[in-house]
């Protein structure tokens, strides 16, 4: 995604415009920030149906947001990982239990 920032100088509070995406990553990412403590709002829209893109507005309390952003992004790449482990894990008990 192709991102592009719409910022009102103050490095807590940001809208970042993620271009070729939408519901999907919007609400993974939105739920991760939500989870952050350091987060004091975050939320994102799709302004509408016809473009591909979503609206990530984040607020902080003193963190800068994109600080948040890439620990919410690495946050969702270690639960990825970690379903990907389980489910290799199960493909591996799966076929032994085929045997």
């Amino acid at each position: 995604a192709v991102v592009s920032t719409q910022s009102t100088g103050d490095d807590t509070c940001t809208t970042l415009v993620l271009h070729k995406e939408d519901h999907t990553l919007g609400n993974v990412l939105r739920h991760m920030l939500v989870k952050n403590p350091e987060v004091e709002f975050a939320g994102y829209s799709i302004p509408h149906p016809s473009e591909e893109k979503i609206n990530l507005r984040i607020q902080t309390y003193e963190t800068p947001c994109l600080s948040v952003m890439y620990r919410a992004l690495d946050d969702t790449m270690e639960v990825c990982d970690h379903v990907l482990d389980e489910i290799d894990r199960a493909e591996e008990e799966w076929k032994r239990a085929q045997k």
